[in-house]
Formats: C-alpha cells, structure tokens, sequence
C-alpha cells in the first residue's frame, strides 16, 4: 500500500513589520503591486515574503516531498480565519488585513471553526495509508489540536524541528531540498515537543 503524504503549513505572521511593508500603499516592489490588484496573488508567495527562510523552507520541503492521493492537494497552508488554503489560492490586500485581524487562538471561534471544517473536509478526501505533515511549531496547541482531534496518530511532524527556532528549521528544510533527503518523521501524539537547542548547522559551502 502506498504512504502518501500531505503536509499542513503553518501561517506567516499577518500584522509585523513585514507585512506592514507589504500593504504601504506607496510600495512599488511586483508583489506589493500585485497585492493590491483585484486578483491579488498567491498565498505561498505573501507568506514567503512576510515569514523569509522559514515559510519558503517549509514551502519549498513540502513541493520536494509530498505524495497525496488523487483529488487531493499536496499543501495546505493553516490561515487565520479561512481554515485550510492551497499555496496558490489568490488573495488580496483586504485579505491579509482580515487575516491579521485574527489571532491564533484555540478558544477563537474565527480561528477554529473554518479550521474544523476543512480538516473534516480533508478526512473524507484522505485514504488510510495517508500521513499529515505539519511543518510548523508543536510547542503549543494552537495548531496541534484541533488537528489532532481529526488526525490522532496520523498527525507526524520531523523530528528534527524539537529545541529548533524558525530560522534554524527554515535552513534545514532547504538544505534538505537541495540533498534531496527527506526527514524523519514521528506522531505528535506522545511526542516530546520541547526540548534542548541542537547544534547549529554548518554553513553550505
């Protein structure tokens, strides 16, 4: 029986000083432009721009690695108040600004309810071979809950990301890439989700 994978995405932030750049009315730079066109532009983009090396790690893992099922996207990306989106699902200006009016927040109704939908959505899309990969922090419950209460075991994260910050995740997704090697993955359930800072990667030559 074939494994499939699908990773899960955890979002960039929506209200920083990046995101303020973003929106500047006077921005001139193509994706601001393009933000504030009435067809917007791709959500994997914005957040590759408002998160830096992390998102574009995660993104760039998730396109080298994922292997779902028919009818099923390879990558979602976890929103603030749209649930699960597809990386080149367009947004706009209005969007970002919704999303960022939005915390993420368990006990928000905003946050979780489309979350809740889309996650049941996607488990009757799934096969039972079919892992979910969140590439984004375990540490808190934010996103780990209302995907477990769906998932349960098949919930997997790589290994590799305990006692990592963002930056350190983001450089080790791209080495991996570039290494075509893929990580290793366990169930969050029964998980350590915190634990000591492992040596810094050496710098690619």
């Amino acid at each position: 029986m074939t494994a499939y994978r699908v990773f899960l995405l955890s979002p960039a932030r929506c209200d920083g000083r990046r995101a303020q750049v973003l929106l500047n009315t006077n921005a001139d730079f193509p994706l601001a432009t393009r933000l504030r066109s009435d067809s917007g532009a791709p959500l994997g983009e914005i957040f590759s721009f408002l998160s830096g090396l992390y998102f574009r790690g995660k993104l760039a893992y998730a396109n080298a690695f994922a292997a779902p099922p028919a009818n099923v996207p390879e990558t979602l990306i976890i929103t603030t108040d749209r649930g699960l989106a597809v990386p080149d699902q367009h947004v706009t200006r209005h969007d970002l600004r919704a999303f960022a009016r939005v915390n993420l927040d368990g006990t928000d109704a905003r946050y979780r309810a489309p979350l809740r939908r889309d996650v049941h959505a996607l488990e009757d899309a799934l096969g039972e071979s079919t892992r979910l990969i969140l590439l984004g922090s375990i540490a808190t419950g934010k996103y780990v809950d209302p995907l477990l209460e769906q998932f349960g075991e098949r919930l997997v994260f790589p290994a590799e990301f305990v006692g990592r910050g963002d930056m350190s995740r983001g450089g080790l997704l791209l080495r991996c890439v570039r290494e075509a090697r893929e990580l290793r993955y366990v169930p969050v359930v029964g998980a350590i989700r915190r634990g000591k800072r492992p040596p810094r990667l050496e710098p690619l030559r």
